[in-house]
């Protein structure tokens, strides 16, 4: 029996030419044929055919691609055809007539600050349908909203939606859809694998519309695993940002405008006691509260939010500050979730579950809790917390300075990264300035450290690295962490020691002599603003100091690029 030849032009469809390759050698081994099997993708050529090859010659090619051009006697096929039945494509019979659909998907990417990690795993998702040759459509809901966004005739065109967030997003307009939720990470470092076990996992969306959804449901609930308390907190803290964003910009220019006196009665009038009122009174005021409800939010969906921002309320009320905020959050969530299943209705009264009966007995469940329970001992809770850090001094400084540097550095936007974050974020509503300024300048460090260090050791990097070196800059500048992701990503055992070292000096200096920072992101832009940070040159030095010890260290542990090649 002659040996069969066969070139799979794959192009841009890698993966489906490699599943065709297989399909037909193992097609071949059972009906004990021999066969070669030259696979053309973009990459390259793998098991290039012998020049003397004499036999039948398959030529494979993706539908409506011309296969490659061979001067013998073939057949032309398409990968579908193959991949539908490679029996009959390898024996010449009629070929099953069974189309291949191309998956249709769509996606939303989100991370709390709706930043780097958002437009990232966009990114990887886009390059991981490419590389699999499907067909994708992503919105990047980041900080000032969604972009790309998706229309209605697009989702109920998709054969499946993934969402890929480290918060919860809102998933209402996917009832019926397979749906799979993950997180970013995982699409930035492989989005084809998310994607082929987002195909593989996906289940149905409730909600109005979807056929799964329970009838005594009041609200949407997905089929995919729930979200853990993480994701919970970092919903809210995502929604919590531009409250204090907001709020400490505008007292830091009251403070400037007029002096620290500016909230003074004396001081009615003028703009600086008006800035100051709605910054304190006004922006500040609404973050433990928007904490609370987004939280319950994120576990309950729409009926938590009422019930999660009133317990926020009481919280602050009781001094309870933004512990408070997150417990009064997690019990609106997790206790409206409880009442939603438990409470049966007559399918004519499901409409005043999630207006009336959930919010009136999530906040009563919620408030009493707080006042009765709750709201005392963990406000004693925070005072002791706030004393001691207002009372740090010297090396205990220097060691929460240390921790929440290496935090920062650890994973670069990741669950320790946004942890050390979101402490430092909520001890500004309790005016504990210090481990923000903290957090902030450590965050900024590694991507500015990488950068110098492609300058200084220019034969430890690639030319690509090199060449990215200058916006991974930019981006710390912006305190954007990510920013050195892909340096970490390419050598993490050596980069990232390093990268905390530097990040754990910044963090030391900052508290150790006592830098406050009022506004919870901008990095470098924020900085001029009168008011916004004190000690401006001191949080220079640490910056500067952090990034030279995290370059020096990185120049000293990555091996020269010539010698990892010899």
């Amino acid at each position: 029996m002659s040996r069969i030849f066969a070139v799979v032009d794959a192009g841009e469809a890698g993966v489906a030419g490699v599943l065709a390759g297989e399909a037909l050698r193992k097609a071949a081994q059972a009906s004990g044929q021999a066969i070669e099997i030259e696979l053309r993708t973009a990459q390259g050529i793998v098991n290039p055919l012998p020049g003397d090859a004499d036999g039948d010659l398959l030529l494979i090619a993706p539908e409506g691609v011309d296969g490659p051009s061979e001067n013998r006697p073939h057949r032309r096929l398409t990968l579908e055809a193959v991949l539908a039945d490679p029996v009959a494509a390898l024996h010449g019979g009629k070929v099953a007539d069974v189309s291949i659909a191309v998956p249709r998907i769509v996606a939303i990417t989100s991370c709390p600050t709706g930043i780097a990690h958002t437009f990232m795993a966009a990114e990887g998702l886009t390059e991981g349908a490419r590389q699999l040759g499907y067909a994708i459509r992503v919105e990047t809901q980041g900080s000032v909203g969604a972009a790309n966004a998706l229309t209605a005739e697009e989702i109920a065109a998709a054969d499946i939606v993934l969402i890929a967030a480290d918060r919860e997003v809102d998933r209402g307009r996917f009832a019926g859809k397979r749906v799979f939720a993950g997180n970013t990470k995982p699409a930035i470092t492989g989005g084809a694998k998310l994607i082929e076990r987002a195909l593989a996992e996906a289940s149905i969306q409730g909600g109005e519309g979807g056929a799964s959804q329970p009838s005594n449901s009041a609200a949407a609930t997905s089929g995919a695993k729930r979200a853990g308390p993480y994701k919970h907190l970092m919903t809210g803290v995502s929604f919590m940002l531009p409250f204090v964003v907001a709020g400490g910009l505008l007292i830091a220019l009251a403070f400037a405008l007029g002096g620290i006196h500016a909230n003074d009665a004396a001081a009615q009038g003028t703009l600086a006691y008006a800035l100051f009122e709605i910054g304190a009174k006004g922006g500040f005021m609404l973050m433990v509260p928007a904490l609370a409800g987004y939280i319950a939010y994120s576990v309950a969906d729409r009926p938590g939010i009422a019930p999660g921002m009133i317990g926020g309320m009481l919280a602050a009320n009781l001094g309870a500050g933004f512990l408070g905020g997150i417990v009064a959050g997690f019990i609106a969530g997790y206790g409206v979730d409880w009442l939603n299943r438990l409470i049966q209705l007559p399918k004519n009264l499901q409409g005043l579950k999630p207006v009336l009966i959930l919010p009136l007995l999530g906040t009563l469940l919620t408030g009493l809790l707080m006042l009765y329970a709750i709201g005392t001992p963990v406000a004693a809770a925070l005072a002791f917390l706030t004393d001691w850090l207002r009372s740090m001094q010297g090396s205990s400084a220097l060691m929460l300075g240390l921790i929440l540097g290496a935090m920062s550095a650890f994973d670069m936007g990741g669950p320790v990264n946004k942890a050390g974050y979101a402490f430092s974020v909520g001890l500004i509503a309790s005016q504990v300035y210090t481990p923000m300024a903290a957090t902030m300048a450590a965050g900024m460090t590694p991507p500015l450290a990488v950068a110098l260090a492609t300058r200084l050791f220019r034969s430890r990097f690639t030319p690509e690295e090199r060449e990215a070196g200058a916006a991974a800059a930019v981006l710390g500048l912006a305190f954007i962490t990510e920013g050195a992701i892909p340096f970490a990503a390419r050598d993490p055992l050596r980069v990232i020691p390093a990268l905390m070292a530097g990040s754990a000096v910044t963090g030391a200096i900052s508290m150790a002599m006592g830098v406050e920072l009022k506004v919870p992101h901008g990095g470098l832009f924020v900085l001029p603003i009168p008011g916004a940070v004190t000690h401006v040159g001191v949080y220079a030095l640490a910056i500067l100091a952090g990034t030279l010890v995290s370059a020096l260290l990185v120049g000293l542990v990555k091996r020269p690029i010539m010698k990892i090649t010899a």
